[in-house]
């Protein structure tokens, strides 16, 4: 199991941080967002649930949007805008 963090192209990353429990997602999500650029679009695969609600209220403490949300197998995955 390790975190993974990948480009897809100029505007679109993918973090696959499931398997982790809290708070490893939230500190690799924070670090993302920290890094990527104002409207840049990352991926967040989560499996673990308080870490998805974590996410989603960091989001909403930090301006991020959040412009999609699936649940698919257990997993979360929160499409967000920065």
């Amino acid at each position: 199991m390790a975190v993974k963090f990948e480009k897809i192209d100029d505007n679109n990353y993918v973090l696959d941080v499931t398997g982790y429990v809290c708070p490893v997602p939230q500190m690799y999500a924070k670090k993302v967002l920290e890094k990527i650029n104002k409207g840049d679009h990352v991926n967040i695969k989560i499996s673990n649930p308080s870490s998805h609600e974590s996410i989603l209220q960091m989001c909403k403490n930090e301006d991020h949007s959040v412009a999609n949300e699936i649940l698919e197998k257990g997993i979360y995955i929160i499409e967000i805008v920065k």
